[in-house]
């Protein structure tokens, strides 16, 4: 073409990127890889071959991990470990500094060999990958130099499993890695069996940046190297990213480790368009939310909800928006949409959406590649909210879409998911969308605008989209733990009954209470409960997952109490609190009869759970996210939000203060509560709700099933309405780790149990275990 034809007609030209240089390290440090293992390349073993996902042509041989490799890659990182973890912040700081830096200096590099292994669109590469992972290096060298001041009494966790997917390689490998060094921890990672090769060149520069050998160590394989590292005993943390399905199975294998777990899975995100948005602007942030990476993103905007007034002038422009997208050679500059990463995931994507029967399927009109791993970016409008496609993540180019008529239904429609991982919203009225953003089920939101990231904003998802934040003061705590030591958790007996029985004149059952009511247990039994001295102080109720169930929904009818203003919930607590204190003699003598302790520890307790709901009265409403300095124009802010219903397994030696301990900073953050209470002791928490009853708790926000935890416990893991389990009794973790997989909801269970009366019993702990962090974005300017 002429230049004045091009400057008439306005098309691209061909702009190819040289992947010589790319090319070259391949032959230099391959093409046959080992593993980066204490500081050095193993040589190459049997594997697998690395392909360009574009052409189909082999560009490297990979060696496919083994147990073997597994246990000598965790050797060398325990071996690591002992040093790296006591080096001070600063020190630790200049590494990751060093690593920055040499990411900066080897930038097109890695972009050019992160299309060629992926197949994603290289200016993807080099203006968003490349400069994000860089950008967490950076931060978490911050982070580093200010924890030891900033985040006191807390520890590395030790060797961290690292699993990685194949859609963002050398960027979630900054995610993982950054702030596991930052904390003091050390790596080993593997990462996707497509896409090695810019792993195995961070590790080449970790050389040289001088890391200590061990440090970081990067095992390459498929997935069963993947669960040789998710199961090892030295392991202990697993942090993945992937499948909600893989996730699901890493659940299981872990249950009851103790290993520390983060899971980034899934999505099937929600880009809801309002009748007064910026439609052409909207149009383009949906091209980035969906056509972005291929749609191979876990929070692709894949599900678009336009408001019906405007639906048919919106998908008009959208598929004319589409014929304009350029398909092609990754390494063309000016291509928009690149190569699926291999044959199955094509396959796949092609398998599901023949299969739909649903709406109508639009496909973009524009010149397809005649080989390699391509599909057409497509449009299907007209589904009904059940259709499979508007429930199943595609992970692909394929956009499915249905209309909505008013806010409300908005919100319904984009919850009506499984997932919960990301939202997007646009309307040009920032009242109404300050009012959605809180009601979707996500953890990040963009207002305005879509795939905004940075390492200073909390980044990761609710409900099957898994647990944990990567980014942030968030992200590095999920690499810490608590220095104050903890006690064993071990079961109390039951005080036996005595060979005289002493009754009471007067029979006291006490009932299970739930929705603000009391309830006979379902099963229609009940055990006597004495006191050390034969006395029989009355009967506890032994509930069944029946009790449990019509707790849950109790709490579940419960939902209006996660709405309320934190000062409504403090006044509540205080409220608590003073009734409580007008009984504490009863209660104190209640504590006397019912275990072995003294007058004055019974006391104590009494006291002690005054005292404590007075601290959650106190921080119900100062609790606060943050606004996180990221580099826009604009805020990223970091809310807290309740979890939703959280089952409580109680210790079983402080019944009161426990019970007490696990309810007030699940309440005072806005959750409701189905408490398993002492086992060997439950009187204490059933006179505990005659308080409740006359302190304005509405009902339903606390329900108390008394029985075996044995019995209760795997209800309670296993109802997939319940979003968080805490375990402080002696029950199975395993056994409640593995049921908690079904709806992958968060478990926590410390190694241990603290001093209830102490200072470690209550604080940021319990209240970050009851809240969970919304990262939401707001862009501004004309």
């Amino acid at each position: 073409m002429t230049t004045r034809e091009i400057f008439d007609s306005m098309e691209y030209g061909p702009a190819p990127e040289s992947d010589a240089e790319a090319r070259d390290w391949i032959a230099t440090r391959g093409p046959d890889f080992g593993h980066f293992i204490d500081g050095g390349f193993t040589d190459a073993g049997q594997g697998f071959a690395a392909k360009n996902p574009a052409t189909g042509e082999e560009i490297a041989r990979l060696t496919q991990g083994s147990a073997h490799d597994v246990e000598v890659a965790v050797a060398a990182a325990a071996k690591a470990f002992s040093k790296w973890s006591k080096l001070p912040g600063h020190a630790r700081a200049k590494y990751l500094y060093a690593l920055a830096r040499l990411l900066q200096k080897h930038a097109r590099l890695f972009a050019v060999l992160e299309t060629l292994d992926n197949g994603k669109p290289i200016r993807e590469s080099r203006d968003i990958d490349v400069p994000l992972a860089q950008r967490h290096f950076y931060y978490h060298a911050g982070l580093a130099q200010l924890m030891d001041s900033e985040m006191p009494g807390h520890a590395p966790l030790g060797v961290c499993g690292q699993i990685i997917p194949w859609n963002f390689p050398l960027l979630m490998l900054a995610w993982k890695i950054a702030p596991a060094l930052a904390a003091g921890n050390t790596v080993v990672l593997k990462p996707a069996e497509y896409t090695s090769l810019t792993a195995l060149l961070f590790a080449d520069i970790c050389r040289e940046a001088g890391l200590p050998k061990g440090v970081v160590n990067i095992v390459t394989g498929d997935g069963a190297t993947g669960e040789a590292l998710v199961t090892h005993p030295d392991v202990a943390k697993i942090a993945f990213t992937g499948s909600t399905a893989v996730g699901r199975r890493i659940r299981e294998a872990t249950a009851g480790s103790g290993k520390s777990l983060t899971l980034e899975l899934g999505g099937k995100s929600p880009y809801i368009v309002f009748d007064d948005a910026d439609i052409d602007s909207a149009i383009e942030g949906l091209v980035d939310a969906i056509w972005f990476n291929q749609g191979q993103v876990c929070c692709a905007g894949s599900r678009l909800l336009v408001q019906e007034s405007i639906a048919e002038d919106f998908h008009a422009r959208l598929k004319a928006r589409m014929d304009k997208l350029r398909v092609g050679d990754p390494l063309d500059k000016c291509i928009d949409v690149g190569a699926l990463v291999d044959p199955v995931q094509h396959q796949t994507i092609t398998r599901m959406v023949e299969a739909n029967t649903e709406g109508e399927v639009y496909r973009a009109q524009v010149p397809m590649p005649e080989q390699g791993c391509f599909y057409p970016p497509t449009l299907i409008t007209g589904l009904s909210p059940a259709a499979p496609l508007m429930q199943d993540e595609i992970f692909g180019p394929v956009l499915v879409s249905t209309t909505f008529r008013t806010p409300s239904e908005a919100v319904e429609l984009a919850n009506n998911t499984r997932y919960g991982l990301a939202a997007t919203l646009w309307s040009e009225n920032l009242n109404l969308a300050l009012d959605i953003a809180p009601k979707l089920a996500a953890g990040v939101v963009w207002v305005n605008a879509t795939n905004l990231f940075d390492a200073a904003a909390p980044f990761g998802g609710v409900r099957e989209s898994g647990f944990g934040r990567e980014g942030g003061w968030e992200g590095l705590s999920a690499y810490l733990k608590p220095k104050a030591k903890l006690t064993p958790r071990k079961p109390v007996a039951p005080v036996p009954a005595p060979d005289t029985v002493e009754a009471p004149g007067l029979d006291r059952t006490a009932k299970m209470y739930v929705g603000g009511k009391q309830a006979r247990p379902d099963s229609g039994y009940s055990r006597p409960v004495w006191s050390k001295r034969g006395q029989l102080l009355g009967h506890a109720g032994l509930g069944n997952r029946k009790d449990i169930r019509n707790a849950v929904e109790a709490a579940r009818g419960a939902a209006g109490w996660s709405r309320t203003t934190g000062h409504l919930r403090a006044q509540i607590l205080y409220y608590i609190a003073e009734n409580l204190s007008a009984r504490a003699d009863e209660f104190a003598a209640r504590l006397r009869a019912l275990t072995t302790t003294s007058a004055a520890r019974a006391e104590a307790e009494v006291e002690a759970s005054i005292a404590r709901l007075f601290t959650y009265a106190a921080w119900a409403d100062k609790f606060d996210g943050g606004v996180k300095s990221v580099p826009i124009r604009g805020v990223a802010m970091a809310m807290r939000e309740p979890v939703g219903i959280i089952g409580a397994l109680a210790p079983e030696e402080a019944p009161l203060l426990g019970a007490v301990s696990l309810i007030a900073p699940a309440i005072a953050m806005g959750n409701r509560v189905v408490l398993v209470p002492s086992a060997p002791y439950p009187l204490a928490a059933t006179d505990l709700y005659q308080v409740l009853d006359t302190s304005d708790v509405p009902g339903g926000v606390v329900n108390i099933v008394t029985g075996d935890p044995a019995d209760l416990a795997p209800a309670l893991a296993g109802h997939l309405e319940v979003d968080a389990l805490w375990n402080f009794s002696a029950s199975d973790q395993a056994m409640i780790d593995a049921a908690s997989a079904g709806n992958l909801k968060r478990v926590w269970a410390p190694e241990g149990n603290p001093d209830w009366l102490g200072g470690d019993g209550e604080g940021r702990a319990f209240l970050e275990a009851a809240t969970e962090v919304k990262t939401i974005w707001v862009p501004y300017g004309e």
